[in-house]
């Protein structure tokens, strides 16, 4: 039997200062990749230190995950950032990232953007463009995490960064590809099975049923496991137990 290869990544290190949210050293034993909150919706120097030695420790690849200026809204808050000011800002938590990364004796491997960010470049054309223009400022060879189809993948891919398109188990989407707003009823799907089953569509077959129940194709290189819902180290392993179990060689992309 033919291995589909399939990267499974969590957004890790949201706490700060002695807030904590992700139980990053269970979650760090399943996935392979950590996508690492870089001090702008959550984390701080200390936590984004002891992540990053944490993931070199198991060999999972960091990744800065990058957002908008936004503590106190978790980085989920619309906000609207001059381009030159986002691509500096960008810049800046990757740069930031890669300091406790190299410490630890690995790298900044990908970049992923966080919450209200990841959802505005899908469409926005301009600040998907200041990301990928921040992207670059910090390293010219990341890769670039993201929605398939999305304005940030044809900014990133023009400006010569590779792509990597990824796909949620615990989201809904919506008939077009996109993921159903969080402040619809729905956006988040809660059930454990019903997060399994998904996976593994989409990792084997490429398609997930939408929110309207018509089936969408997703093909994604990396799926993404919220680290901040509950049950979260639970879920995890046994989207990876079945998705190894149904013929998926779970490892990273970068």
């Amino acid at each position: 039997m033919t291995l589909v290869p399939i990267d499974l990544n969590a957004d890790l290190g949201e706490g700060f200062g002695r807030w904590t949210l992700t139980d990053d050293e269970r979650l760090l034993s399943v996935v392979t990749s950590a996508n690492v909150a870089c001090g702008f919706h959550a984390g701080d120097a200390a936590t984004m230190r002891r992540v990053c030695e944490l993931a070199a420790a198991r060999g999972v690849r960091i990744g800065a995950q990058v957002s908008y200026r936004d503590l106190a809204g978790f980085g989920r808050r619309a906000m609207d950032v001059p381009a030159a000011e986002l691509a500096a800002e960008v810049a800046y938590q990757i740069g930031a990232l890669e300091v406790f990364a190299r410490a630890a004796g690995s790298r900044v491997s990908y970049v992923k953007p966080h919450g209200a960010l990841y959802n505005r470049v899908v469409r926005d054309a301009e600040q998907a463009a200041a990301v990928v223009e921040g992207v670059l400022l910090a390293d010219r060879t990341l890769p670039v995490l993201g929605l398939p189809g999305s304005r940030l993948h044809e900014a990133a891919a023009a400006a010569g960064l590779p792509v990597v398109a990824e796909a949620f188990g615990d989201r809904a989407y919506r008939a077009d590809g996109s993921l159903l707003p969080r402040g619809q009823e729905g956006a988040v799907v809660t059930d454990p099975d019903e997060v399994v089953e998904r996976a593994v569509s989409m990792a084997r077959f490429g398609v997930v049923t939408a929110h309207c129940g018509s089936s969408v194709a997703v093909r994604a290189h990396s799926l993404c496991l919220h680290g901040d819902t509950p049950g979260a180290v639970g879920l995890a392993r046994r989207v990876r137990e079945r998705l190894e179990a149904s013929g998926v060689r779970v490892e990273a992309f970068a």
